[in-house]
């Protein structure tokens, strides 16, 4: 008995040594799981983007809405890029207070576009789309050139006056199409409106 219990304790201060000589384990840093490029990329807007030689940065993420007709509109993000040098000279030149003027004016001219451009898309089901994502990704597509071609000449008279480079585009991952129903009011619930002038 006295051999077979010497066995054991011999066992039980060999397993404790092994455990002891196995070297302290540091802290480990646990590293993020990343994303896929392709698939966040498409749902994440640029931050930043050139314009006329200039490198804007995204400033603004504005909501908006329009209705073609009682049955048909849109909703959806638009982005608003400014070029940082001349928000810094506007600021030393003139005060800070005059960036709200210019958010009110750029949020008229947006909602201005966007209802000119819900009026030019045409809004009907597609026959020939593959499937709904296609159908949505064509008249995101359709939406944001004539949301481009609408906003243009406004955009321009906009940078000539303030000396602000800016640009305005719809961001179409976020876009969604109405078909079977349209109202305004419904489809403003939850958008930030511009103060009335």
């Amino acid at each position: 008995m006295r051999k077979a219990a010497t066995i054991l304790v011999n066992l039980f201060l060999v397993s404790l040594t092994a455990c002891t000589q196995q070297p302290v384990k540091e802290d480990q840093t646990v590293s993020l799981p990343t994303l896929d490029d392709s698939a966040t990329s498409e749902q994440l807007p640029p931050l930043t983007e050139v314009k006329d030689g200039k490198t804007l940065n995204i400033v603004k993420i504005m909501d908006g809405a329009a209705c073609k007709n009682d049955y048909q509109g849109v909703k959806g993000t638009f982005l608003v890029y400014a070029n940082p040098i001349d928000i810094e000279r506007i600021k030393q030149e003139k005060s800070t207070a005059v960036f709200a003027e210019f958010e009110n004016k750029i949020q008229a001219l947006a909602g201005e576009a966007l209802q000119q451009a819900t009026e030019a898309t045409n809004l009907a089901e597609d026959p020939f789309a593959l499937g709904p994502d296609q159908a949505r990704e064509n008249l995101a597509n359709q939406l944001s050139e004539n949301f481009q071609k609408a906003i243009e000449i406004e955009l321009k008279k906009f940078v000539n006056a303030t000396t602000l480079t800016i640009d305005i585009h719809p961001f179409p991952p976020s876009l969604s199409f109405f078909q079977t129903g349209c109202d305004t009011s419904e489809l403003e619930q939850g958008i930030e409106q511009p103060p009335p002038k």
